[in-house]
Formats: C-alpha cells, structure tokens, sequence
C-alpha cells in the first residue's frame, strides 16, 4: 500500500532531485538483477527525492511487459523503503495498462506515463490514453510531454478535473509558449518537472516557467555533483551553475551528442568509468565506444565529481 497520497506525493517529489536508475543488463542482454539491486541500493541513499523504475534512463522502451514488472518489483524491494519509487508505463494503451497495474501490484507510489509508441495522434486520443491509464489505477501519474504525446493546456486541465490521482506534467519538448500555457491554466493543480535530455542544461530557464525540479541522469553516476547542481538552480545562483554548466556539462554533451541515442548510452558509460559497470545497452541503442569510454572517464577526473561512494562498489559491478 503506498505511503502518500497523490497530494502527498506531489508535494514531496516537486522540492527534491529526481532521477531514472539505468537497468543493469548481461553480456547476454540480459537483465541482471543482482547488479540492479546494487545500483537501486547506492542511489537510494545518495539523498533523490524520488527514483522512477523503468523509464527512459533504465531503457523501458526495450523492456517486455513481464520485464517491466519484474524492473519495477525489484525498485520496490529495494529501495521503496528509503525513497518513492515509480514505474513507468510505455507502448500502446493496452500495454500501458498492464504497466500501471503491475506497478501498483509491486508497490509503487506512482507512475509516469510515456508517449504511446510509433503512432500519430491528436488530443482527442492522447486523452483517451491518459483517461485509460488513470482509471486503472490508484497510483499517482505523471504524463511525460514529448514526442508523439504533446498535451494541449485544455487536455491537461480536463484531465486533472476528471482524475484526483493525475499529479504531475513532465515535459521534454523546451516549448516555452506551450509550457507557459498549461502551468497558468493548470496551475497549482499539478506540479511540473524538466525532462530535457540532460535536464540540467535547462534547469536554470525551466524554474522560471514553474519547473521546480527535474529527472537527472547524472545522480546515476555524479550523484553528489547533481544534488549540489540543483541546489545551485533552486538558489538561483547563476554564477555556480553557470561554472558546474562549462566544468562538466557542456563538455559531457559534446560526447553525448556524437552518435544519436548516446543520451542513455552516456550514462551507462558513466557507471563504467567510476567503477559500476551496468553492462550494455540493449539494441538499437549502441555502447559508446572504448575511446568515449576514456574521454568521459578524463572528463569526469578533471571536473573533479568522481564519486566518494565509489570504493563501497563490489567487485565485478
């Protein structure tokens, strides 16, 4: 049973750092769990407000549904008992479903819900998903604003009026206007998250427009050096986030942004070269190769965010 309500949850998540845990996978391709719990373990403890299982970071798009449930029980087991934990639910609104429901059968406190996968659709449809998903289910949803899945300000508003348990509006498309429009009309009904690839490029903008917090893909390897980078943001020191921007960020993008899909591949990169080897990525994402490897190992030793939990890492991991 979860511990927070919706409103409670709300509440707790849009004043701390959030962030996606990568998924551990074999050489096979398979998913490891004895290193994902080690993973969960570490990030849980590092001081994020909220860890969401499965999602973009953790490859959910590659996962089967039994996968994803399994992805979401173990998040749970782990680390549900130090942080909220929320699944995701992905692909169709069938399968979206599925995810919802195994999520709070494992003991979710919510769930972000992803774009639908490949087809095109109007508000028309894209509320009917979101409608589908939030009757399912008692978890808390966030809808995640990207892609194939932009939300107009009156879907969002009709949706929050129809569905106590719909929370949260994440967005990934930087779309000032469109932003602008559904935090005034939706107001505090809801709370708002950046989800920019690399969201810390934009953190600083985005508080400006009602986004007080973001998902980090950095906490999965950097997890110091993201929590003071958000402190600096909701400080709105300028001059530190602009330094921690030139000393890591922009350099790390620069890697990133080599070969498309390196936005999750980077951060499983990442792991590797402190010491937390989470293996590959599963296709058609591709590995980054030995010398991005070594360039963002330098990288992460001349900017100094190594992190000092590295030596409680076991072997092998």
């Amino acid at each position: 049973m979860p511990r927070y309500t919706p409103h409670e949850l709300a509440h707790h998540l849009k004043d701390g750092l959030l962030s996606f845990p990568v998924t551990p996978f074999t050489e096979d391709l398979q998913l490891d769990e004895e290193a994902y719990r080690t993973h969960l373990n570490w990030q849980a403890r590092q001081g994020v407000a909220g860890l969401f299982a499965a999602g973009g970071t953790g490859e959910g798009f590659s996962l089967s549904p039994e996968e994803n449930a399994r992805v979401v029980q173990l998040a749970v087991e782990e680390a549900g008992g130090v942080v909220p934990v929320l699944g995701s639910a992905g692909g169709a609104t069938y399968q979206a479903v599925r995810n919802a429901q195994a999520a709070e059968a494992a003991g979710c406190e919510g769930l972000l819900l992803l774009p639908p996968y490949l087809t095109e659709c109007d508000q028309q449809g894209l509320e009917a998903h979101v409608d589908a998903v939030c009757s399912s289910t008692n978890l808390a949803v966030i809808v995640y604003n990207r892609a194939n899945a932009v939300y107009s300000a009156e879907t969002v508003v009709r949706l929050a009026q129809k569905h106590e348990n719909f929370i949260g509006f994440k967005d990934a498309t930087g779309d000032i206007e469109a932003v602008t429009r559904v935090v005034a009309t939706a107001g505090d009904r809801l709370f708002y998250l950046g989800g920019l690839p690399t969201a810390e490029t934009f953190a600083l903008p985005m508080l400006q427009l009602g986004m007080s917090t973001y998902s980090s893909a950095l906490y999965n390897f950097a997890p110091e050096f993201a929590l003071e980078f958000y402190g600096d943001v909701r400080r709105q020191d300028r001059s530190a986030v602009t330094e921690k921007l030139n000393r890591f960020v922009l350099p790390y993008l620069e890697i990133r942004d080599r070969v498309k899909g390196y936005g999750v591949s980077i951060v499983k990169g990442g792991l590797k070269a402190v010491g937390r080897n989470p293996g590959p990525v599963r296709p058609p994402l591709q590995d980054l190769t030995e010398q991005d490897v070594a360039d963002l190992s330098a990288l992460i030793e001349a900017a100094e965010i190594r992190p000092r939990a590295e030596a409680s890492a076991p072997a092998g991991v």
